[in-house]
């Protein structure tokens, strides 16, 4: 695996990681906060951004127009079943869900959320690290590769995971104080 391989696999789990963080809801309603619900349309479970426009027409209020009207019960069905504790509202045409401001109980409880996100992010950071510290390990077996040259990969496969792990606690701050702003 080259530098280029390893640093791309853990830039994408910290876009995963950061992708997660945002289904998880602040005190402002997002369409991202839909992003995970899937409804069962003919018989498939299809993303609701597939068969929906999702906005947000103030800081509030969820927006959901499905493109087809067919497929309005099956939304607010998936709504109402789905772990985001959401009422939708159907007029026929639109589902609304008003989004209630946060409890500071809840609040405190999508921090927990947010950081066991986190720890998942940094999880599979650690097992890209490991994966790439072996295959360094088998070329120094093989004799491939120096003693001292697999040390250094090794060290500079260290930094790397460092660099990226610390990303995620960053953007774990950031969504904490997001949460917690009132």
């Amino acid at each position: 695996m080259t530098n280029k391989e390893l640093e791309s696999n853990m830039i994408k789990s910290v876009e995963s990681a950061q992708r997660t963080f945002n289904t998880i809801r602040t005190g402002r309603a997002n369409p991202s906060l839909l992003d995970r619900l899937t409804v069962e349309y003919y018989g498939a479970d299809t993303p609701l951004k597939s068969l929906a426009t999702i906005s947000t027409p103030d800081s509030q209020t969820i927006a959901i127009q499905p493109f087809d009207l067919s497929s309005l019960a099956l939304i607010e069905k998936a709504i109402s079943t789905s772990d985001l504790g959401f009422t939708p509202n159907n007029d026929g045409k639109i589902i609304r869900i008003n989004v209630p401001p946060l409890t500071e109980e809840r609040r405190k409880e999508f921090c927990k959320l947010a950081s066991k996100y986190a720890e998942e992010g940094k999880v599979s950071l650690r097992n890209i690290r490991r994966d790439a510290i072996e295959k360094i390990k088998k070329l120094e077996k093989e004799g491939e590769i120096s003693e001292d040259k697999s040390r250094d990969e090794q060290d500079n496969i260290q930094k790397l995971t460092n660099k990226y792990i610390s990303e995620i606690e960053k953007h774990l701050a950031e969504k904490e104080t997001d949460i917690l702003k009132v």
